[in-house]
């Protein structure tokens, strides 16, 4: 029987902060709704300086026990947590969909399991790595350098993987010994307040990690003009990026920004076509294309790019947009109203361009939809081929189902196209040539290259874009170095 039961009701329909163990009620709400349905289901605070500060100063008073807690001890936390996810999988799953507007399928078998997997990786990698290293120069001193947690660090998530970032970011930092103050997008913060149910009970010490609820130009900039806090992790827009560095210059904090992505697909004639059509299909539409990671330009070599193109358009055609809880759906809903105005302003473009949209928005009417469903943001995937390299289409980050494809001749060509934009987060390559690979990855300016494959991801690898996607790299040990600080400590000896 289960240890401890969560369920979906929110108790009077409201979000509540979570400050110093205790779930406080705030003096300001906004709606949170259902991109299926358009429906507001709860409200959320909109927290102001008072209650920010609140969350910053109970960090602040936690962090001398927490940062002096052994590791294994901070640790043990991290798997209660994961257990306790894990009890309540259906509800997280649940909570996930309607508040993000993605498949049940999609938070059952991506989200709700990465999140356990960072608990629990984070868990038993970091220990290891807060031991000190010696080294005795020929001098009478001892030198060894050890690593102190940062101290009270921000976590700033975004809305379209919600928990799955989230605890990305809180994993490491609870094993490294540093306290929280986190702030998940207003547009998807019911798991992670769900989170906080489970954190109290594990019986996470007061203090330690603190979710506060609101807007950016609210709550969030609050956070970032608060001198105490030392660190900021932020995973967003390049724009909000931007934002968020500017505001932490002056306190001289530690940033770490992953931000936008205007990631390429390259694909050779020497492919293996059932195989790479199959991944590119994920890649280009997975979560609605809403992954800061998805593909949205592809580049097919020309001796294959008609047979590409036409074999890619039947795959997408036989995709099902629908209810996220229809287990047939492949894609869901996108995140609001605004966002849906912005993704189908890209399509509109394309068609002002003289592109040819070959399926998808604008060109195939939607599916009929449940009648709580029809006033949901879905949009159809879409494929769009004609488009010149200097349009905004191949230059922007979309995030959504829109996909540029384009031909090239060589193998220097597509490697300047590709590099041709501001963002730099990852690339994947499609080729059975051993030494190709080794000059694209080589040349390819993006953080990660996957090669035969997409979203392969080993923790223990950091993470990370160049160029506007961002700065700093996380990962199992990229993290732990992110949120603790190197110390050198000499004694010399008769």
């Amino acid at each position: 029987m289960s240890s401890f039961k969560l369920d979906l009701i929110i108790p009077n329909n409201k979000l509540t902060n979570y400050i110093n163990g205790k779930f406080s009620p705030a003096d300001n709400y906004i709606d949170s709704e259902n991109p299926a349905t358009a429906q507001n289901i709860f409200q959320l605070p909109d927290s102001n300086k008072t209650e920010v500060l609140a969350a910053v100063e109970s960090a602040k008073t936690a962090f001398l026990s927490w940062s002096r807690t052994p590791p294994a001890k901070r640790c043990k936390y991290l798997l209660k947590i994961a257990d306790l996810i894990e009890e309540n999988f259906e509800i997280f799953v649940q909570a996930e969909s309607q508040d993000q507007g993605k498949t049940l399928t999609t938070a059952r078998t991506i989200d709700i399991p990465r999140v356990l997997l960072n608990f629990r990786a984070f868990a038993v990698t970091t220990p290891d790595k807060l031991e000190t290293s010696f080294h005795q120069p020929e001098t009478n001193s001892i030198n060894y350098s050890l690593r102190s947690p940062r101290g009270v660090v921000a976590l700033i998530s975004p809305w379209n993987l919600p928990l799955y970032l989230l605890s990305f970011k809180i994993a490491p930092v609870l094993a490294a010994g540093c306290t929280i103050v986190a702030k998940p997008s207003e547009m998807t913060s019911w798991t992670a307040w769900l989170l906080a149910r489970v954190m109290e009970a594990a019986g996470l010490p007061p203090g330690v990690c603190n979710i506060v609820f609101g807007r950016g130009p609210t709550t969030g900039m609050e956070i970032l003009r608060n001198p105490c806090v030392s660190a900021v992790s932020f995973t967003g827009s390049t724009a909000t990026g931007e934002i968020v560095a500017r505001e932490s210059a002056p306190f001289h904090r530690k940033l770490s920004l992953e931000l936008g992505g205007k990631n390429a697909g390259i694909i050779f004639n020497d492919v293996n076509m059932e195989k790479c059509l199959l991944i590119m299909l994920r890649s280009s539409y997975a979560n609605q294309g809403e992954v800061c990671l998805c593909t949205s330009r592809i580049y097919v070599q020309e001796d294959v790019f008609d047979s590409f193109v036409s074999k890619f358009v039947d795959c997408v055609k036989n995709l099902v947009i629908g209810p996220p809880d229809d287990p047939n759906s492949s894609l869901g809903a996108l995140i609001s109203q605004q966002h849906w105005n912005k993704v189908a302003g890209y399509v509109e473009l394309a068609k002002k361009e003289g592109a040819n949209i070959l399926c998808g928005h604008t060109k195939d009417p939607l599916p009929e939809m449940p009648e709580k469903n029809r006033k949901g943001y879905f949009m159809l995937p879409t494929v769009i081929t004609k488009v010149t390299d200097d349009s905004r289409l191949m230059k922007e980050e979309i995030f959504g189902p829109v996909v540029c494809i384009s031909s090239f001749k060589t193998e220097d060509e597509v490697i300047a196209r590709a590099n041709n934009v501001k963002y730099g987060l990852c690339a994947s390559i499609w080729t059975e040539n051993v030494g190709r690979v080794h000059r694209m990855a080589r040349d390819l300016d993006v953080g990660t290259v996957w090669v035969n494959c997409w979203l392969v991801r080993a923790l223990n690898m950091p993470f990370g874009g160049v160029k506007d996607s961002g700065v700093g790299r996380e990962g199992l040990n990229h993290s732990y170095e992110f949120f603790t600080d190197e110390k050198t400590v000499c004694i010399q000896h008769d």
